[in-house]
């Protein structure tokens, strides 16, 4: 999985390519711990991710809680499967989904 990141003061996007999985989200944990100070708009970028799995969910999640304590957070340009996997496990219930 590749990240991509693009901040632009209080203001953080976040593009995802490839697949969020269990391999690849302790990657995507570790770099918003050391990104979110400060910031108070989240957007995470899903155009290019091809696959979310459980794990990566719990990262979404862990993320979700964070921003609402400090701001708010987004998800963009999910794709057919990835929205499907939102709206089987209920997280287009809880997360801003655009």
């Amino acid at each position: 999985m590749k990240i991509n990141k693009k901040q632009d003061g209080s203001k953080l996007v976040i593009a995802l390519e490839g697949r969020l999985d269990t391999t690849t989200a302790p990657e995507l944990e570790k770099e918003l711990k050391t990104c979110l100070d400060g910031v108070t708009d989240l957007t995470l970028d899903m155009a290019n991710l091809d696959y979310i799995s459980s794990a990566g969910l719990r990262v979404l999640l862990s993320a979700h809680k964070t921003m609402m304590k400090q701001g708010q957070m987004k998800v963009i340009n999910a794709s057919e499967i990835v929205k499907e996997v939102f709206d089987v496990t209920g997280f287009s219930d809880i997360l801003n989904i655009e």
